[in-house]
């Protein structure tokens, strides 16, 4: 495993410079400062950090300010030597030098000044010499080159650090032409050579960040920065510096790579991404979260909050969970939730907050993800249902089974006792008995293969066709079917059902229900009075509702509520009663996804409410 480079601070970096340095805001208030260079004013100029340069070193000439302000203008230049009194009150001299200070993303933040001390160069008549060192440490040091172009004499004079950027030797003798071909063909040698010429022509100073090809052959981004030196005003040379820039720009450029990179990726993802602020305003979105949000520029959610986009309800929220999530750093991690759009469109969602921490561990804002799942809710609803409708079927199939293996052993048994009988018994009259009860017996184990045949053709006739039918004309049909029957019982039939309505039925279905509750009237109703059968309908959601009710003997529902809809069940000492017409009924109307629904009072009557889809 690699270990991670340690970081060391900037300001113990400056500190350990073995050159008097100073770097300044573009307020000429100190950030930093050398240990040198407090060596060298250790007096009561030892607390300078957040102090004015001048209110420092109160002998500077004020034309040093001007400097200053070129250089923090990028255009800087030698400050020149000046003279201070030691703590012992010796004379000394200092060679002051500025160059302009950088942030990462190339603006001028300030100034560094660097301060060495030439008073034994001026004491020997070395000045020049130590200039020129000093200046070759201030160039290792900031790793900026120096260059001049003398216009007059039409000649280029590059310093080691700048003949060490474009890869050539030291004697190496440069020229206008040769200077300019060293920019790479194309838009950066177009721009130098532009620079160039303006610079000559009208004095006017450039600084570009162009490519290079050294003398190697390697590729380079430089900082190249030129100002025109005026003498009695034409201009007569052309001062630079000339910095190697390389890895700043490759980091810039892989850094903008790796920022497309992780935009492509999050924008691709099948998730709504976004980013909030402590604010929980939306600072980052991708383009699923603006698909769902029913926009195509991302600009138009950036700075909003959820109050801004969803109903106050949802928003809040959303809020809420926010600052929950901010405060205790405590992420929300695959909560189900349901969003809900100004629209009323609701949108199920497996929704993580994780908080967003800055550099001293607090949370800054949160990111959060989304998952739809509004589909996947959708089809657990139907897979419940269909689970649902299985265990239903299965205990309807357990229940004819049950039935099957009942009525027939039953049926069985009594046959064989007739029989058994019939084969002993000697006297003829006995014998014809007998056989009448084999027959009713025969009768009745019909009767019973009828009913389970019915219920046989109900279960598996679940895919018939529906077709949309006039339901108080299809009463009517009915009741017209079954004159002779109504008519002799005086069964009163009042169709209040209006005629525009129309149900989507499977045809035979509705046949057998209406019949079903038709005969039922006849077969219940009350002694002490005439048979009367109600047919009205209203609307109640997606269900068109059918009332059936009759004034009849009415059921005991908290004795047989539970056991109303149950094949052979029944509730009355009728002789026609079989126990099977609820209960076909019952799963007709569950076929076609109805319910059927009762109320009833012992003596008065019962009203089925039937509700088809």
């Amino acid at each position: 495993m690699l270990k991670d480079n340690k970081t060391i601070p900037t300001s113990f970096l400056i500190k350990q410079l073995p050159i008097a340095t100073l770097f300044v805001d573009k307020k000429f208030k100190v950030v930093y400062a050398s240990d040198k260079l407090l060596s060298l004013f250790c007096d009561d100029r030892i607390n300078m950090v957040g102090e004015s340069l001048f209110t420092i070193f109160p002998e500077l000439d004020l034309k040093w300010k001007e400097v200053l302000k070129e250089c923090l203008n990028g255009k800087a230049s030698p400050m020149g030597v000046q003279g201070f009194l030691d703590t012992s009150g010796r004379e000394k001299f200092y060679e002051w030098f500025n160059a302009s200070w950088y942030d990462s993303d190339e603006n001028i933040i300030g100034a560094i000044i660097q301060i060495n001390d030439i008073s034994s160069a001026i004491e020997s008549d070395a000045a020049l010499d130590k200039a020129n060192i000093l200046l070759k440490q201030q160039s290792e040091l900031s790793k900026i080159g120096i260059w001049e172009y003398d216009i007059q004499r039409n000649t280029v004079d590059w310093c080691p650090m700048t003949k060490n950027i474009h890869e050539v030797p030291l004697d190496y003798k440069p020229n206008i032409e040769t200077t300019i071909e060293y920019y790479k063909e194309g838009h950066c040698r177009n721009a130098i050579s532009m620079a160039v010429f303006e610079a000559t022509d009208k004095g006017i100073p450039w600084s570009l960040k162009l490519q290079i090809v050294t003398a190697k052959g390697n590729e380079k981004w430089i900082l190249a920065a030129g100002k025109p030196i005026f003498e009695k005003g034409k201009i007569v040379r052309i001062m630079g510096t000339f910095q190697d820039v390389t890895n700043q720009v490759v980091s810039e450029i892989k850094t903008k790579e790796n920022e497309k990179l992780l935009k492509t990726l999050v924008d691709h993802l099948p998730l709504n991404v976004f980013i909030k602020d402590r604010d929980s305003r939306k600072i980052l979105v991708n383009k699923s979260e603006c698909d769902y949000l029913g926009v195509t520029d991302a600009n138009e959610l950036l700075g909003k909050t959820d109050f801004d986009i969803y109903p106050f309800e949802t928003a809040k929220i959303s809020r809420d969970e926010d600052l929950r999530v901010m405060d205790s750093l405590k992420p929300i991690l695959s909560q189900e939730s349901i969003s809900i759009k100004h629209d009323g469109t609701e949108t199920a969602f497996l929704s993580s907050k994780i908080p967003l921490l800055d550099e001293n561990g607090m949370a800054s804002g949160l990111v959060g993800i989304s998952l739809d799942i509004t589909n996947i809710k959708q089809k657990e609803r139907e897979l419940r249902n269909l689970i649902n409708v299985t265990s239903l079927q299965n205990k309807k199939l357990i229940n004819f089974a049950h039935i099957v293996s009942h009525n027939l052993r039953s049926h069985s048994a009594n046959f064989s006792m007739l029989l058994d009988f019939l084969g002993n018994e000697k006297d003829e009259q006995e014998k014809e008995k007998i056989v009448g009860m084999l027959t009713e017996a025969s009768d009745n184990l019909l009767e019973t293969l009828e009913n389970l045949n019915e219920v046989v053709t109900l279960s598996t006739n679940t895919e018939s066709e529906k077709e949309k039918l006039n339901l108080h004309k299809k009463i009517t049909t009915i009741q017209q079917s079954l004159t002779g029957l109504i008519e002799s019982n005086k069964l009163k039939i009042v169709n209040n059902v209006e005629k525009e309505v129309n149900i989507n039925i499977v045809p035979a279905y509705l046949d057998s229900i209406l019949m079903n509750f038709i005969t039922n009237g006849v077969k219940y109703q009350h002694p002490d009075r005439e048979p009367v059968l109600n047919f009205n309908t209203y609307k109640q959601g997606d269900y068109t509702v059918l009332n059936i009710e009759d004034n009849g003997l009415g059921i005991d529902l908290k004795k047989y509520g539970s056991k109303l809809f149950g094949m052979y069940k029944t509730f009355h000492t009728n002789k026609d009663s079989r126990g099977i017409g609820l209960y076909i009924t019952k799963n007709q109307v569950e076929s076609m996804h109805g319910k059927i629904e009762v109320e009833s009072k012992v003596g008065e009557g019962t009203k089925f409410k039937i509700f088809f889809k």
